[in-house]
């Protein structure tokens, strides 16, 4: 596994064959995409994880959107990769959508993980929710942040986990005041305006969406228009009262290596 960096981006590059990018979600690092999983690589895959703008090892800078997709096309620019396979979880996957409909010839296949935007955006109480979590980022560190979040609205049994997740992923960042930074800029930022602009994205795609009862906070409707929108795209989700498959790094990492399959 060799060191990879970027404008400011920080990242890890490992394996050899078809290229794959990881791109995680809001307060993660790049760890928490397929989790350590090494599948990918072992199946013929040049695999490039990094941290997004002010998360992880990144430099802090500019969150909304397009500069997150710009983010992306200096990554790939900076690898070599004219044409990659594209994961990524959340705020990941919806900087994918931006950059599939800014360049789509460079996307060989997209994997779209637990989207939740919206069009019309998201709601007055939803992004009053981030600027808490961030406000309690700022003045209380990873404690602060907890504190703002509360008991997460899973069930008993997962509710360990979400908090003790929640804790190393925060526990990462070198530069948690732009985390902050990016809890208040990306929610109020849109990756696309319309529904239609989906249906642009002709690359093969799989959708995998977690149900409501273990992530209410991505929906599992979400997953679903976006999979019936996107021309070449299918969605996966776990059966029901099952862990989600996108919390299981080897499972998802299959699911990458599928759609590049399909690329």
């Amino acid at each position: 596994m060799d060191d990879f960096a970027a404008n400011g981006l920080s990242g890890t590059i490992v394996g050899e064959g078809t290229p794959v990018v990881l791109l995680h979600g809001l307060t993660a690092t790049r760890r928490y995409v397929v989790m350590g999983s090494r599948h990918l690589e072992r199946a013929g895959h040049r695999v490039l994880a990094y941290d997004a703008r002010g998360h992880g090892k990144s430099l802090p800078g500019a969150y909304g959107y397009r500069d997150l997709a710009a983010d992306l096309q200096q990554v790939m620019n900076a690898a070599g990769f004219d044409r990659a396979v594209l994961a990524g979880a959340s705020m990941g996957a919806h900087t994918i959508v931006r950059f599939a409909l800014d360049h789509p010839d460079r996307v060989a296949a997209a994997v779209i993980v637990t989207p939740s935007w919206l069009p019309e955006g998201l709601s007055e109480e939803r992004v009053a929710h981030y600027d808490r979590l961030a406000a309690g980022l700022r003045t209380g560190g990873v404690d602060g942040f907890l504190a703002a979040y509360g008991d997460p609205s899973v069930p008993e049994r997962w509710r360990d986990t979400v908090r003790t997740v929640l804790r190393q992923r925060l526990s990462a960042h070198d530069h948690p005041q732009a985390v902050a930074d990016a809890l208040e800029a990306v929610p109020r930022s849109a990756p696309f305006n319309e529904w239609a602009e989906l249906e642009r994205l002709e690359m093969p795609a799989i959708v995998v969406a977690s149900r409501d009862e273990a992530d209410p906070e991505h929906p599992l409707a979400v997953g679903e228009r976006y999979a019936e929108l996107m021309p070449r795209a299918r969605l996966m989700t776990e059966e029901p009262g099952a862990s989600p498959l996108a919390w299981q790094g080897g499972q998802l990492s299959k699911v990458i290596a599928e759609a590049a399959a399909q690329a």
